[in-house]
């Protein structure tokens, strides 16, 4: 096993997706893109047809939602995200204006740039709504966006995650952000025997959303090397439910240690990154190369008023090769067309609240 990661990826990958979050706390306006008044409204022209039509955007392609001058700004983006530095925040949607179907069209066109959105869950939502729904991670069928508790930093399983922000909590709820790369130098310098094992395929639980013929969980490796890159896949929360499955491979005491390292640097603060999203602010993270996460939070009483986020997750045109064991969670890793998750019956919806 190669690994030396500065010579397994290529230099420019390594240099821009391997960061420590104070540097890059230095270095907004290298990724908070302000919108200007032209660029929302051209956003706004883009919508009013669709709106007007009442059109199903779930079928929406970029053609349908021209941006004459913005698409060549998220073109730019999307290379960023892919050979960059893996993320960047959008700025200045006036959603407090919007209705939440005006906002949602919004987001899903300037998603329909970057790429093509996916099913987020087995109900087949294609563009989803992060709120409390009063539920609890110990239910073993519960995603942690679905409670107010700390998710820990995890990827998502799709190429791309985008939020926008309708409304924040009352306290809590920060992004936090990190680079698999720089958690991976760091455990290679200190201790690559626990490394080792993070290269090996570990049980991941699918939370009852399960493929028809697959196994209740996900046999991938936290790192994986292919092709000159370094792909990451991780929730901790999943991995440790997944030994509820008589048949899931055990955790070892040094899987244990070694999963406790991952977790320990991730949450080091000289190594990640914590923004604060504000409404209107639309985060754009790619999952292969770094992991996301947010603080528990407080809501609000008025239920007007609680904290919700629209989310995304897109397949990106152009993007990285995947191992062939992705496959058993992207349905397939074919560039452009995978990612989400599809099981029997599902059908691609848009739900808005009611």
């Amino acid at each position: 096993m190669n690994t030396n990661i500065s010579q397994t990826l290529p230099p420019e990958q390594h240099l821009a997706s391997t960061w420590y979050g104070p540097d890059m706390d230095q270095r907004k306006s290298e990724w908070i893109i302000q919108l200007n008044k032209a660029e929302i409204a051209e956003l706004e022209n883009a919508a009013k047809p669709l709106l007007d039509a009442n059109t199903n955007i779930g079928s929406l392609t970029a053609k349908d939602f021209p941006l004459p001058t913005l698409a060549q700004q998220l073109a730019n983006l999307r290379e960023e995200l892919i050979h960059g530095r893996g993320f960047a925040l959008l700025r200045g949607l006036l959603v407090e204006k919007y209705s939440e179907r005006e906002a949602g069209t919004i987001f899903y066109g300037i998603g329909c740039h970057l790429g093509l959105p996916r099913s987020q869950n087995a109900a087949g939502h294609m563009l989803g709504h992060v709120r409390d729904m009063g539920l609890k991670s110990t239910d073993p069928n519960v995603r942690i966006y679905q409670t107010n508790e700390r998710q820990t930093f995890h990827t998502d399983s799709t190429d791309v995650v985008g939020l926008l922000c309708l409304k924040k909590a009352k306290t809590g709820g920060a992004s936090l952000l990190v680079s698999a790369s720089a958690i991976f130098n760091e455990m290679h310098e200190q201790r690559p025997d626990l490394l080792e094992l993070l290269l090996q395929p570990i049980a991941t639980d699918r939370r009852g959303e399960i493929p028809e013929g697959m196994l209740p969980y996900l046999l991938i490796p936290v790192f994986s090397f292919y092709k000159n890159y370094l792909t990451i896949f991780y929730q901790r929360q999943y991995i440790d439910s997944a030994q509820r499955f008589d048949d899931a491979p055990r955790l070892t005491d040094k899987h244990i240690e070694a999963l406790n390292m991952f977790d320990q640097l991730a949450n080091a603060p000289r190594l990640n990154l914590s923004m604060e999203l504000e409404p209107g602010d639309m985060q754009f993270v790619y999952n292969h190369a770094l992991l996301h996460d947010r603080t528990g939070f407080i809501d609000w009483d008025d239920p007007a008023q609680k904290r919700h986020l629209l989310r995304l997750w897109l397949s990106i045109p152009g993007d990285r090769p995947l191992p062939e064991v992705f496959a058993t969670r992207y349905g397939t890793i074919e560039i452009g067309n995978r990612g989400g998750i599809i099981v029997r019956n599902t059908i691609p919806t848009i739900p808005w609240t009611v």
